[in-house]
């Protein structure tokens, strides 16, 4: 008996040893909770990795997983994401971290001694942490919950960009429609929208368009509208908790101009999720 309990106790041993050196899909993990969806979340690493030098994105499998790896001197480190929501807009972020190049030497080292492997990764899992709690600072969104998008009629252009670069186009943009309606004496129907008429300027790359009026869930967005998208993920977790169909298209309605720079959390948005039929 106390034989066959010594061998099992040997082979769950090996195994256990085979699994960690050999099968492990990571040398190490940092967790963290944060008061944050993870689609916030998944566009501050977004950005916090576009801002590193060393840094290159390898891709998503959603909003909740994604990968990266860092360059740090001689060593290459894959740091895969993922993401995990809770209750009360609660996300568990969990960060798990390869050595590509010295991954056996850090796993026999790392049960008996902290590692210069272990610091690296915790200071920067610390430093993103830090980054991502000053960047919820820089925003808020207001749910108000079910509304109606207004029939409007707008003047616009086409822009395909990433969200990151949205705010930018954006602004580019402003200038020419706004000086375009200012020089013809366009009526406004509430900025930044228009009165339709049958005498509207027309130049190369501008066009009209109806807004239709339709049910939707609405939110107050306040911050540089950069990063307006936190209201498109407040608004579709809202629409989970409810169990509201939805239709993925958000409508934004800026109320302050970028170019006039000032406190960007005075800068106010509508934003609109359509509700699905």
């Amino acid at each position: 008996m106390g034989k066959k309990l010594g061998l099992l106790l040997g082979a769950v041993l090996l195994c256990s040893l085979i699994w960690y050196f050999f099968l492990k899909p990571h040398d190490y993990v940092v967790r963290f909770e944060i008061k944050a969806l993870p689609g916030t979340i998944n566009q501050t690493i977004k950005s916090w990795g576009n801002g590193l030098d060393n840094a290159e994105f390898l891709g998503q499998n959603n909003l909740s997983n994604l990968k990266y790896r860092i360059k740090f001197n001689d060593s290459i480190y894959t740091y895969q994401w993922k993401l995990q929501s809770e209750n009360d807009s609660i996300s568990k972020v969990k960060v798990y971290v390869t050595d590509e190049d010295h991954s056996l030497a850090n796993r026999l080292a790392i049960p008996f001694s902290e590692t210069d492997f272990e610091k690296r990764t915790k200071k920067t899992v610390e430093e993103f942490a830090k980054a991502l709690k000053d960047h919820l600072e820089s925003f808020k969104v207001s749910i108000t919950g079910r509304d109606t998008i207004p029939a409007k009629y707008c003047a616009c252009v086409s822009l395909k960009e990433t969200q990151l670069k949205k705010a930018n186009g954006m602004k580019d943009y402003y200038s020419l429609l706004s000086g375009v309606m200012a020089q013809n004496n366009t009526g406004l129907d509430g900025s930044p929208t228009i009165i339709k008429t049958d005498s509207l300027p027309k130049r190369p790359g501008i066009f009209y368009k109806n807004i239709e009026k339709k049910p939707a869930i609405r939110a107050v967005y306040n911050g540089n509208y950069i990063t307006s998208d936190r209201a498109w993920y407040a608004l579709l977790d809202y629409a989970e908790k409810h169990n509201i169909p939805v239709d993925k298209k958000p409508l934004e309605i800026f109320h302050t101009n970028p170019n006039m720079g000032g406190n960007a959390l005075e800068w106010e948005a509508e934003v609109f999720m359509p509700i699905a039929k």
